[in-house]
């Protein structure tokens, strides 16, 4: 039965929230959670949603299957429906659910102290760095429900025995409510669809969506095309209220939930929250008069498919109005931020994003702060700036009152019986949390100890310089005692393998003194505890393999692991203004080099000459490799077209062969997600590491391919020749 509806609406305040909640952190999952009810409250809302999963979190991966994480979510749910301000509202929370021992990852809806509706997720996500299917199971019986039986602890809370379970709505007195799941939305066949011809007027969607560079717009174009039909027409629209909520914050792993909560109406974004934010609750509301809603659906053709519209779906009866149509009530339309919504350029979401994902870790690992091996080059000073980002996030949050970052904040810089502490310089906070360290050999220059002494300085870091030849020394001097063979560096006369395992013991070296310093630096200032170990190595330098196994790159996590040397270098260029560091300008203009071999009038080590191939080309096999699914044959082909003007086919042939047998992707640090070409073994990209690097049958392909084709490059060269003489 359709709900009773007046012709001309009311007025309707809803809100939507995005929560930082943390794995199994379930006193502080649920007293975000109350806060957030508290907060809508406040503001009039008569429907909050939150993100997905949000009792447990969003990322306890296998815990999920453990009876301990169902039996905890129902007991945190008791909490909710006695919460007081959650009585006249109607409130839609995330938690795993096993019905039929079957477990679904599920929404409740709660109104009064009663479940209206239990809400299992449809279409789970299974890509990329999600394995939803490995421990729920979707609800195929489509538009349909069956009874719960609740547990007892439930019932005697609600006095219900049973409560619908399954692909249903709930029905007001004055309008009708659809839940729409994360990966539902991206679906073909959305359920917005059908919930719209079926007269559902407000979505919902809860989220665990992470960030990634350039994704939101993506997303936030899904959710206002749901309300907004494709088409150019004005009148193409099939109208509603949709309200996106998402989880926030590290969850406990490589991801970074970005919130973004919003409201959107009739394709239109009319709410919108923060996306990268250290507040771990926040409630984005908004006042709509349903009236709108029902005026953009008056298009004939919309109207026409809605009226032979088959399969209704069941509703779920609320007692209750949730609009008003008092006269003193009828006001305007009231948001929380109006306008289009507001994107980050890629250069911020690298400033924004690892720095509050370095913030969580940090606040919830117990430790005392960050240690960085500087050594002069951008992906360290990358590595740093982020951090000094995040004190940046920590100063503007603690001068904003914020007592949670304040109190964590004191904890960390161990100032926890200081009540009169505040970090709000973020240079003086980096001086109590941040420690680096350049650690030179006689291969090192000048020029990368200032840079790495400069960027410390700037920042406000506690920085220590060191020349660590004697270490080194040792390890030649132990080699050679037991074998009798002295190794020499290339320049100096040496085998491959002499200069390869000559430069691996400095890397390697490093390692164990960024973890030595990292444990005694605090000792050594008069403080307690240790430090977390950054580590600094790109993604294009894990795609190729170019680092040391369990050198320098080595870390506790990286906050840089999966973003490019190109979007490295622009964040650079844009910090450089933005945080008022001029020193940045000199890391943009220094060659790459490892300075792992010794410097000669002639020689001076080149990153890209060592791997073979650019950080731009790199960029491109990965995005190949892993977003496009091609191997070495469909690699070359699409390479054959597009750099055909300008390299011969075995040119091509020559340099994709060459980045297929040379790439690797193990022994990475757990690294911040940001880039969808990430080789990250352990969860995102699933393919074996162990290759037989001849490619055989697979190169054999390429090189007939590329002998039968025109060398394009060569037409090119005789037009510029042809222009040149004219001219």
């Amino acid at each position: 039965m359709a709900a009773s509806v007046h012709p001309a609406g009311g007025l309707i305040t809803v809100a939507t929230c995005s929560l930082n909640q943390h794995a199994l952190d379930f006193d502080g999952n649920l007293e975000r959670i109350l806060r957030s009810i508290k907060i809508a409250k406040e503001k009039g809302a008569k429907l909050r949603i939150g993100p997905e999963l949000e009792i447990t979190a969003y990322g306890c991966q296998d815990h999920f299957l453990e009876g301990d994480t169902q039996l905890h979510s129902w007991q945190v749910l008791v909490k909710i429906l006695e919460c007081e301000d959650a009585y006249d509202m109607v409130v839609d929370v995330g938690m795993p659910v096993v019905h039929k021992n079957v477990l679904y990852n599920c929404r409740i809806i709660l109104y009064q102290r009663k479940i209206l509706l239990i809400r299992p997720k449809m279409w789970l996500a299974n890509d990329g760095n999600y394995r939803e299917l490995r421990w729920f199971s979707p609800w195929m019986k489509h538009k349909q429900t069956e009874d719960f039986h609740l547990p007892k602890m439930i019932v005697d809370v609600t006095g219900q025995q049973t409560v619908p379970i399954g692909h249903a709505v709930v029905s007001t007195q004055d309008t009708c409510i659809g839940v729409e799941l994360c990966e539902e939305l991206f679906t073909p066949a959305a359920p917005h669809i059908e919930m719209a011809l079926d007269g559902v007027e407000i979505f919902t969607n809860s989220s665990g969506s992470h960030h990634e560079l350039r994704k939101l717009r993506t997303r936030i174009d899904l959710i206002k095309e749901a309300t907004l039909k494709a088409g150019t027409l004005p009148t193409s629209l099939s109208g509603g209220l949709y309200l996106y909520a998402n989880q926030q914050g590290c969850d406990g792993d490589r991801l970074y939930y970005d919130g973004c909560a919003f409201i959107t109406l009739n394709g239109r974004v009319i709410a919108q929250g923060s996306q990268f934010s250290l507040n771990d609750v926040e409630v984005v509301t908004a006042t709509v008069h349903l009236q709108d809603i029902r005026s953009h659906r008056t298009w004939s053709s919309r109207s026409m498919q809605a009226a032979g519209h088959e399969g209704a779906f069941q509703r779920v009866r609320a007692e209750t109005r949730l609009s008003s149509e008092d006269a003193e009530d009828l006001i305007e339309t009231q948001v929380d931020h109006e306008g289009e919504f507001e994107y980050n350029m890629p250069e911020e979401e690298v400033a924004y994003g690892p720095a509050c994902w370095l913030w969580d870790y940090l606040r919830r690992s117990g430790m005392g702060g960050y240690f960085v091996p500087l050594s002069g080059g951008i992906d360290s000073c990358a590595t740093a700036t982020i951090v000094y980002s995040m004190c940046r996030l920590v100063a503007k949050a603690a001068a904003e009152g914020n007592e949670s970052v304040i109190k964590d904040a004191r904890r960390i810089a161990g100032e926890a019986a200081d009540s009169s502490y505040v970090p709000i310089d973020p240079r003086e906070f980096c001086g109590r949390i941040f420690h680096t360290c350049y650690m030179g050999t006689s291969n090192s220059s000048d020029e990368t100890r200032n840079r790495a002494k400069g960027l410390a300085e700037a920042i406000g870091a506690y920085h220590t310089d060191l020349n660590m030849d004697a270490c080194v020394a040792a390890i030649h001097t132990l080699f050679a005692f037991v074998t009798g063979k002295k190794p020499e560096y290339k320049v100096h006369g040496g085998s491959n393998a002499e200069n390869l395992a000559l430069q691996n013991i400095q890397a390697r070296l490093r390692m164990l003194l960024a973890y030595l310093f990292a444990q005694l630096l605090p000792w050594v200032r008069g403080k307690t505890g240790a430090l977390l170990v950054l580590g600094s190595a790109n993604v294009d330098e894990a795609l190729r393999g170019y680092y040391t196994k369990y050198d320098c790159s080595a870390a506790d996590i990286n906050p840089i692991g999966s973003i490019s040397k190109v979007d490295l270098k622009r964040f650079i260029a844009w910090a450089g203004k933005a945080f008022e560091l001029p020193i940045l300008d000199d890391f943009l203009n220094a060659t790459p080099t490892a300075e792992l071999e010794p410097i000669t009038k002639d020689y001076v080590q080149s990153d890209e000459i060592d791997m073979g191939m650019t950080y731009e080309e790199l960029s491109i096999y990965g995005r190949l490799r892993k977003q496009s699914k091609m191997g070495p044959y469909g690699m070359f082909n699409k390479l054959a077209i597009e750099w055909g003007h300008r390299l011969s086919p075995t040119d091509i042939a020559d340099k994709v062969k060459y980045f297929f047998r040379m790439h690797k992707m193990t022994t990475l640090t757990p690294s911040y997600h940001a880039e969808a070409y990430s080789p990250e073994d352990q969860r995102f990209d699933h393919r074996p590491f162990l290759y037989n690097t001849r490619w055989a049958w697979q190169f054999r392909a390429i090189d007939a391919k590329a002998s039968a084709m025109p060398d394009r490059s060569k037409k090119g060269e005789a037009n510029k020749g042809d222009n040149v003489q004219a001219a």
